[in-house]
């Protein structure tokens, strides 16, 4: 059975073990997320703080954007589109990484305190009842600090991660 996790795209591109699990898993990400990847690539702003890391992942990122359009994916993409919180159809990356695109909506519930990518993060975790993956410590200090029921684990335990799959939600909850 596949770990699933809810993760922004950017994450998949900064940190290339995430695509070499060593069991099946299965990435939610937002479609915003994907989107962003554009303003990434063309932005001079760095990604990464050292030159040659952060070249590296803009390359992965337009790496991430080709793929995304490819034909078949976009039209995959395309589906996902077409109603708040559509699921696009699953996009195998390799034999154990698979991707989702959720078209997610974001709303006020947690507008005050995240921003609007945090917030679909959140929402996607909540309706898809799967954990957060992420790197960002200031996120992961507001879910914890607002007591939100959101399942969160840092990328430097993405192994410990998916052998935790095997528990509940309810005994992961933080």
């Amino acid at each position: 059975m596949s770990r699933r996790f809810v993760i922004e795209a950017v994450m998949i591109a900064i940190y290339g073990q995430l695509l070499l699990p060593k069991r099946p898993v299965e990435y939610r990400i937002p479609y915003t997320s994907v989107m962003e990847l554009y303003d990434m690539k063309d932005s001079p702003e760095p990604v990464m703080p050292e030159a040659d890391d952060d070249a590296h992942v803009k390359l992965k990122i337009a790496e991430m954007i080709s793929y995304f359009e490819d034909p078949f994916n976009k039209k995959k993409l395309e589906r996902a589109l077409m109603a708040p919180w559509r699921e696009s159809p699953p996009l195998p990356i390799n034999e154990n990484v698979t991707f989702v695109i959720v078209n997610a909506a974001e709303n006020m519930q947690y507008g005050e305190l995240f921003d609007p990518i945090e917030t679909e993060v959140i929402l996607m975790s909540l309706r898809l009842e799967c954990p957060v993956l992420t790197d960002q410590i200031e996120f992961q200090d507001k879910v914890v600090q607002n007591s939100v029921p959101v399942q969160l684990f840092d990328i430097d335990d993405f192994e410990f991660a998916v052998e935790e799959g095997l528990l509940s939600t309810d005994e992961n909850t933080q």
